[in-house]
């Protein structure tokens, strides 16, 4: 027995609707700000920061609360003793590095059943084998998650009675018809992001693992289309309004609600809700990193915490000199550590020294130039709200 993808219609949202259009032209502008606002070598270790941010909120989505100290020791491979807690530290570096593989890469067919296969597969596979099973609420069997796979038999989400096992690749080639961006137009392909994020999850194409995997896509997507970057994250947003966002997933899964509702199978003003709901979380979230990373107001909170560690005698004197340097100049040579903080060679590499074993700066080898790195320890100090106070 099979399905037909009609079962899914509508796609997107019909054209012409203001609010959604206005809300995909604020996001274009306020995220091309976004990118231009900091130097390259400033971006790429915020993109770090910003990848364990967004595993921590997508983790959170699925009601997995891992510390963001237990995710900064993972991503060193230091893992707990405890079984359940070293799990989820696998989990938590699983995610971050498939995202590091999807922002390091350029993905030429992305909207298909291959990538997300390949997201799939790539994020399971680092998984520990207790991860890898889930339970048949009805029969109480265990079944095995493979990476990459389809699954092959039925599920359902709440309500919802996810599409035939048999029919997934049809379904799947029908999202990537709608939603290829080659297609649409740059609004289109904005609103297209928001209706696939949906779409993807109603059609629940693996036994486990969608939520992370229609995440990960939707950052990769947006990065596609030149909106997203590593600056941001939609995770982020989506936790912090996690009932509203579970709420409004569920409403779109429900049939088209008579004449006035579209002319598919499911409820056209549900995936309209949706979409509104998905780009305010974007422009919120690109809103709410262009406030904590606007230069002025970083280089004020940097200087007040070198000030306070200073007194603390847990920072040498000169650090903020050469910390602002790294903001905003991108990068500097060690050997120019002198010019910077006016001291003699000897204390100025003795504070540059110092700086590196604490990670607030960092290189790619003992010799080549530093840039500003975030370790834990100061995430609350200079990005308030990143994370709930950790």
């Amino acid at each position: 027995m099979t399905e037909t993808p009609t079962l899914m219609e509508p796609m997107l949202p019909d054209e012409g609707n203001k609010r959604l259009e206005d809300l995909a032209t604020e996001l274009v502008g306020k995220a091309s700000s976004l990118a231009s606002s900091l130097r390259p070598e400033v971006r790429a270790s915020v993109g770090d920061l910003v990848r364990s941010m967004n595993c921590y909120y997508s983790n959170l989505i699925e009601g997995h609360n891992t510390h963001p100290r237990d995710i900064d020791r993972a991503m060193k491979a230091d893992y707990s003793t405890d079984t359940k807690k070293r799990e989820l530290q696998l989990e938590a570096r699983a995610h971050i590095e498939v995202q590091r593989m999807v922002d390091a890469s350029d993905i030429d067919a992305l909207v298909s059943s291959e990538t997300i296969c390949w997201i799939h597969r790539e994020f399971c596979s680092r998984l520990p084998d207790e991860l890898l099973w889930v339970t048949n609420p009805d029969s109480g069997k265990k079944i095995k998650v493979v990476p990459g796979l389809l699954r092959d038999g039925e599920v359902q989400v709440g309500r919802h009675l996810a599409p035939l096992a048999d029919s997934l690749p049809l379904f799947l080639m029908r999202f990537t018809e709608a939603y290829a961006p080659e297609k649409l137009s740059k609004l289109r392909q904005i609103i297209a992001v928001a209706a696939s994020h949906h779409r993807l999850l109603w059609i629940h194409p693996f036994y486990d693992g969608n939520g992370r995997v229609t995440r990960l896509f939707s950052h990769a997507y947006l990065r596609h289309i030149g909106i997203g970057n590593s600056l941001w994250s939609i995770s982020r947003g989506l936790a912090r309004r996690v009932e509203e966002y579970k709420s409004l997933l569920m409403q779109a899964d429900e049939p088209r609600r008579g004449d006035l509702d579209g002319c598919g199978s499911l409820t056209a003003t549900g995936l309209l809700n949706f979409c509104i709901f998905f780009l305010e979380i974007c422009i919120d979230q690109v809103d709410y990193m262009a406030s904590i990373l606007e230069p002025s107001e970083l280089l004020r909170r940097m200087q007040l915490y070198c000030e306070d560690e200073i007194r603390a005698e847990r920072l040498p004197k000169g650090s903020f000199d050469l910390l602002r340097e790294a903001l905003l100049a991108g990068s500097f040579e060690r050997g120019k550590a002198d010019a910077i903080t006016g001291y003699k060679e000897r204390q100025a590499r003795m504070v540059l020294a110092d700086l590196v074993s604490k990670g607030l700066l960092v290189s790619d080898s003992p010799k080549s130039p530093v840039r500003l790195g975030f370790p834990i320890d100061v995430v609350e100090r200079w990005f308030p709200k990143l994370y709930p106070a950790v």
